[in-house]
């Protein structure tokens, strides 16, 4: 499908890596990894044909269709979901407004006889055979199925995409490519926005999409369940293996070991060979032989070793000055935003040094709650900060509050005073930010090197207590380690954010799982909780269709029998509302193959036109019967 050959990208006259080689197949799923700057963003603008690499070539198959989800998208104003949806179909579009225009001819003249009125019914039929081929009876509702899948209710279809948070408005753009039936999809970190329900959903299509899929992500998870091969950039080279993320990482290891112990071995022969070269060269009568042994040595390919990227972030988290007992105090807080109540009456306490999760499905409150506490959004009810007390705050869009305009170490001056100005370059060093990579303008910074950024950034005001939403979206997976490493670290109070058990594992001792408008408290690390739920991992707390672990009242295994009966009978009456628009879009197709074929013939027959747009007009009963028999089994099965 696709060969890379010996690509390279340079940058002020250093390579970001070079003499890249691969190929790409139908069925691979690849995850592309390595550190935030290593050149995974850049690789896949030039795969995506947006960039043009410095040195080398791609090669692609003929009338390949690439689909390419970046980190930052921009969207046009004033379209609904479904409107914006429904872009993915440009060409069944256009053929739409081509056969509306002829039909709207066709009612309004009567020259039946003329060349031109039949040569409108060919244009007709060629474009409803083309309209068919493309999809075009099919794309309403595998939007609406795309669109469900990722999150999105019916309610939502006709709200404009403006009253989305930029989160929601990366689905819709997700949506649409995945609608778009291409041949390769390259994607940047598509897991960042989307709750744990979305993120297997997605799982489950990428699975048995045919094509090619390059992801770039720091969900380990996510990796293994989806992809079958890992290509690493390190170090300005490749790693390119048949396996998935954690596979992977054994399988170099196991051959980084070997390469070691075949290197150590061959340097004992070295070592030994040139003691006897010395040994000979003494002696004239052995001096042919210390010859030979030199050209031997010569010969020799010395076994080199994979290296190893190991630069990491170095950071803490001091605590500024020591606060009361009591850090936050709420009472009965309430938030809705317009019609929809996100928390009710929550009560809230959390004393010094407290480590605390904030866990439960998107759309629960966490971040509200979060935001409420750094008095970013009114809300109702009282909360108070205890003595003392300042406030950290990591927003889960914290990188995109930095100015795109500022260089790095500009950013960083601006945020900082008289007293930390002095300690900006060594900050942003221990961030990884060396050298010229300080005069970088924060536009061109990757995804993860301006979450590396805003954390620094918000080293540079004192705190004790640290509110953190999400703070991994966008880390490479050694720097989520660093993170940790120095959360557990910090002596202060910490309230975390996080879908991320690995990340959450010895971070935090006490959970509060967000439900119902409500939150309930669990004395305990993410470990206890999930114990006490009585599942894996967050994934399962997360799915909307969790099975409660009660024991059912009569009652209710009544009413749970009786909507089992009701879905039952109405799956069956969609079954056969599609097996009757199944026969007759193949009876349209079988006129209008007719009509191009014998088209004098075939008008010809008595009351041809109205059994014609009879079967059109049936065809659009059936669909509308469709959604609304599709509409009570979603209400049904969000009941039951």
């Amino acid at each position: 499908m696709i060969n890379i050959h010996n690509i390279a990208v340079a940058f002020g006259g250093t390579y970001l890596f070079k003499d890249i080689a691969f190929r790409l197949n139908a069925g691979d799923r690849v995850g592309l990894i390595g550190k935030n700057g290593a050149g995974k963003s850049t690789l896949l603008k030039i795969l995506a044909k947006e960039n043009e690499p410095d040195e080398g070539a791609i090669a692609t198959d003929k009338d390949i269709e690439i689909g390419f989800l970046k980190q930052d998208i921009e969207f046009t104003q004033g379209r609904t979901v479904l409107e914006e949806s429904y872009e993915a179909f440009e060409k069944i579009r256009e053929i739409e407004l081509k056969i509306d225009h002829i039909n709207h001819q066709l009612s309004e003249r009567t020259d039946y006889d003329s060349e031109s009125y039949n040569q409108l019914i060919v244009d007709l039929s060629e474009l409803t055979t083309r309209y068919e081929i493309l999809g075009g009876y099919n794309y309403k509702g595998d939007t609406e199925r795309v669109l469900q899948g990722l999150g999105f209710k019916r309610e939502d279809f006709d709200k404009k995409t403006d009253t989305f948070s930029g989160g929601w408005r990366m689905r819709i753009e997700l949506a649409k490519l995945l609608l778009q039936k291409n041949d390769i999809l390259l994607l940047d970190e598509p897991t960042n926005h989307l709750d744990i329900e979305s993120i297997i959903w997605l799982e489950q299509f990428l699975k048995t999409f045919a094509g090619v899929v390059i992801i770039v992500s720091h969900d380990k998870m996510f990796l293994d369940n989806v992809t079958n091969r890992t290509i690493e950039i390190s170090l300005g080279r490749i790693y390119d293996y048949n396996k998935p993320y954690s596979k992977y990482l054994i399988q170099r290891q196991e051959i980084r070991e070997q390469q070691l112990a075949t290197q150590k071995n061959q340097e004992k022969h070295i070592q030994h060979t040139e003691k006897l070269i010395e040994k000979f060269r003494a002696k004239a009568s052995k001096a042919t032989m210390a010859q030979s042994l030199i050209k031997k040595l010569e010969r020799i390919d010395r076994i080199e070793v994979d290296e190893d990227d190991n630069a990491v972030m170095a950071i803490q988290f001091p605590v500024s000055i020591q606060p009361g007992k009591v850090v936050i105090k709420g009472e009965q807080i309430s938030k809705n935003y317009g019609e929809k109540q996100v928390l009710s009456n929550v009560d809230l306490f959390v004393e010094r040094s407290s480590k605390i999760a904030f866990v439960g499905q998107n759309g629960q409150g966490k971040s509200t709650l979060a935001k409420i506490i750094v008095n970013e959004i009114p809300h109702d009810g009282k909360l108070e900060l205890g003595h003392n007390v300042q406030i950290g705050y990591f927003a889960q869009n914290q990188a995109e509050y930095l100015d795109g305009n500022l260089t790095v170490e500009d950013t960083m001056i601006e945020a900082a005073d008289e007293k930390t100005r002095p300690k900006v370059r060594d900050m942003l060093g221990a961030f990884l930010f060396r050298g010229e990579e300080v005069d970088k303008k924060v536009k061109v910074l990757s995804g993860g090197e301006r979450n590396r950024l805003a954390l620094c950034k918000m080293l540079l005001q004192p705190f004790n207590v640290l509110v953190m939403d999400e703070p991994t979206n966008h880390l490479d997976i050694k720097s989520k380690n660093v993170l940790k490493k120095a959360l557990q670290n910090f002596e202060g109070t910490l309230i975390l954010v996080s879908h991320d058990r690995d990340f959450l594992q010895d971070l935090t001792n006490k959970v509060y799982e967000f439900k119902d408008q409500r939150i309930k408290e669990y004395l305990g690390d993410i470990n206890y909780y999930l114990e006490e739920r009585k599942v894996a991992d967050l994934r399962e707390v997360e799915k909307r269709t969790v099975v409660k672990q009660e024991i059912v009242k009569s009652e209710d295994t009544k009413q749970s029998y009786e909507s089992q009966k009701k879905l039952k009978s109405l799956n069956n009456k969609l079954n056969k509302v599609e097996r009757t628009i199944a026969d007759l879009e193949k009876e349209i197709k079988d006129i209008d193959i007719e009509l191009a074929v014998n088209y004098e013939a075939t008008i010809a027959q008595p009351n041809f036109f109205d059994m014609y747009q009879g079967k059109k007009q049936q065809l659009e009963t059936l669909m509308e019967d469709w959604e609304t028999l599709q509409e009570e089994m979603d209400t049904l099965e969000s009941q039951s």
